[in-house]
C-alpha cells in the first residue's frame, strides 16, 4: 500500500511539473511572438548622423528630424527624408540607429538594422555582401579647400599636385585621390567633421567629397570653398551615386524601388537644397 501511494504521489508530482513547464513555455512563446510582431512594425535604418547634408545630429525635432534610438538627440538630413518615405510605403515606424561608418554593413548583416540609408555608394565590392536598391541620389566628386588658399582657383587634378589631400576611410572618395599627380595622400579620416577640422587648422589642404557635402561645408564655414574640376576624377556611376543597402534577398527590395522611383529628379534636388538650408551649422 505504501509503495502504491508513493507511486501515485510521484506520478502526480511529475504531472504537475510537466504542466508548469508547459505554462512557462507557452508564456515564453507568446512573449517572443509579441516581440517579433513589435519588431516587424518598425523600419530600423543605420546612418552616421554626421555627414551633412545627407545626415546629421541635432538637439530637437526641428525641420522633421527623427529621434535617434537610445538617445535624446535627433537625426536630420536628406537620408532621413528619404527614409521617412520608405518607412511610410512599408507601413512601418521609422527608427534611426546611429552607427559608425565601418559598422553599417555588419549591423545590417547581423539584423541590428533593416537598411543602410547613409549616402552609401553601391560599389561592386559592397554588392558582394549586401544588396542595393536603385539610386536615390547621384552627384559628383569635388575637392573642398580653403577660400583664398593656394588651391582655391584650381581647375584640374594637376593643379592639386603636391597638395595634402584626404577623405573618409573605406570610401571611393579616398581611392580616387591616387588620380591626382604627385599628391601627398594623407591618412584616411573617420568622418567628414574630422576633415573640416583638419582643413580649418591647416593639417590638410583639402579633401574629396560629394558635391552636396561640399556645398554643406562651404555654407557652414565661409573659410571653405570647393573646386569643381574641368578635368576631374574618372569614376564609375556607382561611385558617385547613393542607394539603400539591404540584406541579400530582402523581400522589400521591389517595394522600396517603387517608392524611390516615384520621386522625380526635380523633387530630389528640392529635398537636397532644403537639407543644405536646414543643416544645424547653417541656422
Amino acid at each position: 500500500m505504501a509503495k502504491k501511494l508513493s507511486f501515485l504521489m510521484t506520478a502526480l508530482f511529475a504531472m504537475l511539473l510537466l504542466a508548469a513547464c508547459g505554462s512557462s513555455e507557452e508564456g515564453t512563446s507568446g512573449s517572443t511572438s509579441d516581440s517579433k510582431a513589435k519588431e516587424s512594425d518598425v523600419f530600423k535604418i543605420g546612418l552616421e548622423a554626421g555627414y551633412p547634408p545627407f545626415n546629421w545630429t541635432q538637439k530637437d525635432d526641428a525641420n522633421g528630424a527623427v529621434k535617434i534610438e537610445g538617445s535624446n538627440e535627433y537625426a536630420g538630413g536628406y537620408d532621413v527624408e528619404i527614409a521617412k518615405r520608405v518607412a511610410d510605403s512599408l507601413g512601418k515606424e521609422l527608427v534611426i540607429v546611429k552607427t559608425e561608418w565601418d559598422g553599417l554593413v555588419p549591423a545590417l548583416q547581423t539584423g541590428v538594422i533593416d537598411a543602410i540609408i547613409a549616402g552609401m555608394s553601391p560599389t561592386d565590392e559592397r554588392k558582394q555582401v549586401i544588396d542595393f536598391t536603385d539610386n536615390y541620389y547621384t552627384s559628383e566628386f569635388v575637392i573642398v579647400t580653403k577660400s583664398g588658399g593656394d588651391y582655391a582657383n584650381a581647375k584640374s587634378l594637376a593643379d592639386f599636385s603636391g597638395a595634402k589631400i584626404t577623405s573618409q576611410i573605406n570610401t571611393t572618395n579616398y581611392a580616387v585621390i591616387d588620380q591626382i599627380p604627385d599628391v601627398q595622400k594623407q591618412t584616411a579620416m573617420k568622418s567628414f567633421s574630422h576633415m573640416r577640422v583638419a582643413l580649418e587648422s591647416g593639417v590638410i589642404d583639402g579633401y574629396v567629397a560629394e558635391r552636396p557635402e561640399a556645398i554643406s561645408a562651404s555654407s557652414a564655414n565661409e573659410n571653405f570653398t570647393y573646386v569643381e574640376l574641368e578635368d576631374g576624377f574618372e569614376v564609375d556611376e556607382a561611385d558617385v551615386s547613393v542607394a539603400i543597402g539591404l540584406v541579400k534577398g530582402d523581400e522589400n527590395l521591389e517595394k522600396i524601388n517603387e517608392t524611390l522611383n516615384a520621386i522625380t529628379e526635380e523633387e530630389r534636388q528640392q529635398i537636397m537644397d532644403q537639407a543644405v538650408a536646414n543643416q544645424p551649422a547653417a541656422q
